[in-house]
């Protein structure tokens, strides 16, 4: 069986990581919140003022992360035996809901402020704490992105993309204090108007990324590559098909077919499914299941019938491959039995691809009808 004692060591550091940047990003945000609000309403300033209400949301957030986490590191249970770490996902989505509706409160008070007469005074006190809020900003962005790239949680890279956010608005609201302040024009209302579609913007992004993943997202052609790469590096391989990955918040769960020679004794099939399973979960941590499809190599007419197959599939266009291929029948009529692997964005639907592939055959001259499937997939 494989060791465990690593990734149990690493699914514990992830989530007390997770914990201490939610705690640190609620400290840090509060004492930024309330040095914009008072120093902002003091100069009425009321980018800088909506600047430290999105901090007090900020704490919002890295309390959900730090929930997210919490919940993320439960065991597995009846309920949900896949896991609890797609409540990151959860998390990251909540964050983003709350960055949009930041970016909607900031826009009207900006909008509103453009057409009052109220000017703004330039605050020295104002400046130094718009100031280390940028720096704050860029350190936190910095140990997220960190932990990001170290743990792959998503909640991390939210919170990172918020951080960058903050530190690039922010800094928008500090350059317009000097230029209010040098030109003698109210550049206040029109720089929060900025910063609102800058925030809405960093928001929609976590948002459409969180949302993708929780509906099932495909895993890249890259990883599926490697993966089936690494598979076929197996003796007694001869193909693989059908790969499925699931991530459950950076949890994999996978499931191939893998073809061999029908000649393989079924305690040898079955203890080279067992290998690439143990394999994968020791040294990628993918719980793999994996799914013997047994055909027939070496016979000359199944092999004329497999090339025909292939090139007659081929010629239909870029990126359909066949696989699980048998042969059913005699010498005078056989059928051919088989699937067909289609992209997802291949523009022809699949009932015009089956009738191209009976024509195909239908103009080899051979006494061969083909039993096809379709099957959309991205396998890479």
């Amino acid at each position: 069986m494989p060791d465990t004692t690593v990734k149990t060591t690493n699914e514990r550091a992830r989530a007390a990581w997770g914990r201490r940047a939610g705690y640190l990003g609620i400290a840090l945000n509060v004492l930024l919140a309330a040095g914009k609000i008072a120093f902002g309403a003091m100069a009425g300033a009321v980018s800088a003022v909506a600047d430290g209400l999105n901090n007090l949301t900020d704490c919002g957030s890295n309390a959900v992360a730090v929930v997210g986490f919490k919940v993320s590191a439960k065991p597995a249970d009846k309920e949900h035996p896949y896991g609890h770490r797609r409540a990151e996902s959860v998390a990251a989505l909540v964050i983003a809901v709350v960055i949009l509706a930041v970016a909607a409160e900031l826009a009207v008070q900006s909008f509103e402020r453009i057409f009052s007469a109220a000017e703004t005074d330039f605050s020295a006190g104002l400046a130094i704490v718009l100031g280390v809020s940028v720096a704050v900003k860029v350190f936190l962005f910095l140990f997220n992105r960190r932990l990001w790239r170290r743990y792959a949680a998503e909640t991390f890279k939210a919170t990172a993309t918020d951080s960058l956010s903050d530190a690039v608005a922010t800094a928008a609201v500090l350059l317009c204090l000097f230029l209010s302040k040098w030109t003698g024009v109210n550049l206040d209302g029109y720089m929060g108007v900025a910063v609102a579609a800058f925030i809405a913007v960093s928001g929609g992004a976590i948002l459409k990324e969180t949302v993708s993943r929780l509906m099932g997202r495909a895993a890249d052609a890259q990883t599926v590559r490697a993966l089936k790469e690494r598979v076929c590096a197996f003796d007694g391989v001869r193909g693989v098909h059908d790969v499925m990955l699931h991530d459950y918040g950076g949890k994999l769960y996978a499931t191939v077919h893998v073809e061999v020679d029908e000649g393989m004794a079924l305690t040898a099939a079955h203890d080279l499914a067992d290998a690439i399973e143990k394999s994968f979960a020791a040294d990628e941590g993918i719980d793999m299941t994996v799914h013997i499809d047994p055909l027939v190599y070496g016979d000359p007419k199944v092999e004329h019938c497999r090339a025909l197959t292939e090139r007659i599939v081929a010629g239909i266009g870029e990126g359909l491959r066949v696989h699980d291929f048998r042969m059913v029948g005699g010498e005078a009529h056989a059928n051919l039995v088989f699937e067909v692997a289609v992209p997802f964005d291949f523009p022809l639907p699949d009932a015009e691809i089956l009738a191209r592939i009976r024509d195909g055959f239908a103009l080899s001259g051979e006494n061969l009808d083909p039993v096809a499937a379709v099957e959309r997939q991205n396998d890479g």
